[in-house]
């Protein structure tokens, strides 16, 4: 396999100012190459990778391309036959797929993985501020940037480079990671899998390929089945007597949690600034991979408590007329059904949330699933889809998830209301009494505040 991060190599990106790409381009730099790239707008992103030493076209033009390069890519929103990758087939430059690329790293770096379909970015960010704690400088390609850690990109000094292994189209499925930790496996991408054996069977696959440890949050039945069919020795984590390493003592409030998580050598009494159950399976499983890996109990401490949140993962946005407001990520039912938790574990009683379906593909498949995952909630307005840009022939849209969520077995008061200008009125109306305003999904539900403005 060719070296694809060499010094000596002129790359183009295509889309390089989405979260991924932008990381790629930051590592790609560091790493020494010679990085152009072009997004169909400009913005703070472009701006900051100019800063970085990226040359930055704004527009798509097959004159970015030219023989001497040595590959393109380009963000997955983008069709392989635009002009420019077509140019690229007519000049003879490669084109790389993410695959490749994360295929391609593997053999530079030590690649320290995390796989799920969910929770990635929150826990690899946590690895990172572990190893920065234990004075170490690691690589990183992280999803987005991240508050108190920096960019997604980073070439680093260290042999290891700590990555969000990705299962969206197949992206992991020519990685060998040198160490691995799996979060979850939840029902997801199945437009691309076909079926949940299909994407778990590829998870399997994944840990089969780990040189080295693997972790795995053993609470989660995916996750296990997923560690149990690899045939491959694992190092277990959850809240069971049964697990090699256990979670225990767990207490949550609004600002943080707290829990103990017992080692081969003793028990870390780890106090974390994020909320919540899940952050609690992030953060134990981020600890025990950074002790497969070598890194002391003292710096996995220092490292989880001085990490301040992931974006839009319970990130605090506002206070509207004395209510807050929280922002997450969540768009797969589990998530939801956590995110809530969290919120009432912090002691939120009376919620109003606003819920944005991610993708075409995904709420046509899921939403039966959603039907409880809302429990728990007071008031829940669900906008429609954000397509991704995903066609969708048959015109479904959000009333899918609002219907089986009104047949659940406790449904909250449901509203199915398409914009999200109209959905942050009727949030604006139903705040009396409330003391959280929850926006979740994956797509621009946040905008919803715009039109929020008190009773």
């Amino acid at each position: 396999m060719i070296d694809l991060f060499s010094p000596d190599a002129d790359v183009h990106i295509m889309g390089c100012a989405g979260a991924g790409m932008s990381s790629l381009a930051i590592v790609l730099v560091e790493a020494g190459a010679r990085v152009s790239g072009c997004d169909a707008k400009g913005g703070p992103v472009v701006d900051d990778l100019v800063t970085r030493g990226v040359r930055v076209d704004v527009g798509h033009s097959p004159t970015h391309v030219h023989a001497n390069m040595s590959w393109v890519t380009a963000s997955p929103a983008i069709a392989r036959t635009s002009a420019e990758l077509t140019a690229a087939d007519d000049l003879g430059v490669r084109v790389v797929s993410r695959r490749e690329m994360l295929a391609s790293l593997g053999t530079q770096r030590r690649v320290v993985g995390v796989a799920g379909t969910h929770g990635k970015t929150t826990t690899t960010s946590m690895l990172v501020a572990i190893f920065h704690a234990a004075a170490r400088d690691p690589g990183r390609l992280l999803g987005a940037p991240v508050a108190g850690i920096g960019p997604g990109g980073h070439w680093g000094s260290e042999p290891e480079i700590l990555v969000e292994v990705d299962e969206s189209f197949g992206t992991f499925t020519l990685v060998a990671p040198a160490a691995l930790a799996v979060l979850n496996v939840d029902p997801d991408h199945l437009d691309y899998y076909g079926d949940v054996a299909t994407l778990e069977q590829a998870f399997s696959d994944l840990v089969s390929r780990t040189t080295g440890p693997v972790v795995v949050w053993a609470d989660h039945e995916g996750a296990r089945r997923v560690a149990d069919a690899s045939g491959g020795v694992v190092r277990t984590v959850g809240r069971s007597d049964t697990v090699d390493h256990v979670v225990h003592s767990e207490v949550f409030r609004r600002d943080g949690s707290h829990f103990t998580l017992e080692l081969p050598h003793g028990a870390l009494d780890v106090s974390l600034r994020v909320p919540g159950t899940l952050n609690v399976a992030n953060a134990a499983t981020a600890a025990v991979l950074a002790h497969e890996c070598g890194v002391d109990a003292e710096a996995i401490i220092e490292g989880l408590a001085t990490f301040g949140g992931a974006p839009r993962r319970f990130e605090r946005r506002a206070a509207i007329e004395g209510v807050d407001v929280v922002d997450d990520y969540a768009h797969l039912p589990l998530e939801v059904r956590e995110t809530i938790a969290a919120a009432r574990a912090a002691g939120y009683t009376s919620i109003v949330a606003v819920f944005q379906p991610h993708r075409v593909t995904r709420t046509r498949a899921l939403a039966p699933d959603f039907a409880d995952a809302f429990e728990g909630v007071r008031d829940l307005i669900v906008t429609d889809i954000y397509t991704a840009g995903e066609p969708n022939p048959d015109g479904i849209n959000g009333s899918l998830v609002a219907d089986a969520v009104s047949r659940g077995q406790k449904p909250p008061r449901v509203s199915y209301v398409p914009s999200l200008d109209d959905a942050g009125r009727v949030v604006a109306s139903r705040l009396a009494g409330a003391d959280l305003i929850l926006l979740l999904g994956a797509g621009n539900v946040t905008d919803v505040l715009a039109t929020v403005t008190g009773p």
